[in-house]
């Protein structure tokens, strides 16, 4: 059929090459990190510019988030007859799936893309290479304060739909569905416990070491001039999806294999 085994082979090995490449920027990154100077205002900067793209569409996601999560356990709940639960059962998805995702989404969507197209103009524009002309290390002046800057704003973000997911689950529970409020808040004391979020804050935080430099990555990488920053851009959205779904789903594994459910 005319298919080669190099054909075949071609997409695997770009694909390894890529992956390869992703990590060595991340070991890149890890150790530009504790080097001085360090790049404080670039930090800030990065970070209020971050939080100011991802904390209103975030806080507006959280709030249907929280109800969809509320009324679906709440009513498959209680068709289980066990309405008392239904707090735990929608607090826990929330803090330790629910807030993590939604954050790390928004903030590879938003904030990502930023950084991307911003790296990728300073590629095609040469600003990388005149840098490394003259001694100044590109990824200890630009990647390691972008990804610092949403690894802090991913924490922080977690927090914010933790509190506005659970609000609004407990809005809806409560209100539209007929809840006890005191047994809401009672099973949630009862099987939640502090492990529960630190995890939701570690995701949180990995999942922005992540998307900070697969963004990075793609940002000093386009192909193509100007119609590679845009192919970059939509590149790093979809990988770093993709990771991110994988890096829960281990996350998740091991700190269920760790820290044993509140009760058993």
């Amino acid at each position: 059929m005319g298919v080669t085994r190099s054909s075949v082979l071609r997409p695997v090995n770009g694909a390894l090459t890529q992956a390869g490449n992703i990590v060595e920027l991340f070991v890149d990154v890890a150790r530009n990190t504790f080097k001085r100077p360090f790049q404080f205002r670039e930090f800030i900067e990065q970070a209020w510019f971050i939080a100011s793209v991802t904390i209103l569409p975030t806080a507006m996601v959280a709030i249907p988030f929280g109800a969809v999560v509320s009324l679906q356990t709440g009513s498959l709940i209680k068709q289980l007859g066990a309405e008392s639960f239904t707090g735990a059962a929608s607090v826990l998805a929330v803090i330790q799936q629910g807030s993590p995702l939604v954050t790390a989404l928004l903030v590879a969507g938003a904030a990502g893309s930023a950084v991307t197209a911003d790296l990728g103009a300073r590629t095609i524009r040469e600003e990388i290479d005149a840098m490394e002309v003259l001694g100044i290390n590109p990824v200890q002046r630009l990647v390691v304060p972008r990804v610092l800057a949403m690894v802090l704003v991913a924490i922080l973000l977690n927090g914010l739909v933790s509190v506005v997911g659970i609000a609004g689950g407990y809005f809806f529970n409560v209100i539209l569905q007929g809840g006890n409020p005191g047994a809401y808040l009672a099973s949630f004391s009862a099987f939640a416990q502090l492990p529960d979020i630190w995890v939701g804050e570690l995701k949180a935080a990995v999942f922005g070491v992540i998307a900070g430099v697969i963004a990075a990555y793609k940002g000093l990488h386009p192909k193509g001039g100007p119609k590679g920053v845009g192919d970059a851009v939509n590149q790093s959205v979809v990988i770093t999806f993709l990771l991110l779904f994988f890096a829960n789903l281990i996350l998740t594994m091991v700190y269920l294999q760790i820290v044993p459910a509140k009760g058993s």
